[in-house]
């Protein structure tokens, strides 16, 4: 699934998503649980605010990011 995600900038330049937009739908992010690079992606597992999990995946040449899984509150 594409989604819209908004970015902090470190001092080095690597992006981290601060929040998600699905459709109209806002989900801050509370916590990054863990992130891991590929040959092309970088992946970010991160706890929403609605505290689902998901992990992103952004691609590296296209700049964009897309939802790779879900899994909502028990």
């Amino acid at each position: 699934m594409r989604i819209r995600v908004e970015c902090y900038a470190g001092y080095r330049g690597e992006e981290t998503p601060r929040r998600i937009w699905m459709g109209n739908r806002k989900i801050e992010i509370k916590e990054v649980q863990d992130q891991w690079l590929s040959p092309d992606h970088r992946y970010f597992k991160i706890l929403g605010d609605d505290n689902a999990v998901y992990i992103l995946r952004h691609d590296s040449k296209s700049w964009e990011w897309n939802l790779t899984f879900y899994k909502a509150q028990q």
